[in-house]
C-alpha cells in the first residue's frame, strides 16, 4: 500500500468559499444557471419570502 499524503493542519480553510468555486468556468450547469437567474419567478408564481410567517401562506 502506497503511502497516503495528508493535508497541511495550518491551512486556512478546509472547502472553498462559494459553490462557484467548485464548479468551472465551461461547465454546462452555467448556462442553467443564468438561464433561472434570468426568469421572473413571481410572473411564474412562485412567491418571494417577506416578513415574519415564513412557510405560511
Amino acid at each position: 500500500m502506497p503511502f497516503i499524503e495528508g493535508e497541511d493542519r495550518n491551512q486556512i480553510s478546509l472547502l472553498p468559499y462559494t459553490l462557484d468555486d467548485y464548479i468551472s468556468d465551461d461547465n454546462p450547469v452555467r448556462v442553467i444557471d443564468a438561464y433561472v437567474d434570468s426568469l421572473n419567478l413571481e410572473e411564474l408564481g412562485f412567491k418571494t419570502f417577506s416578513g415574519r410567517n415564513a412557510g405560511l401562506t
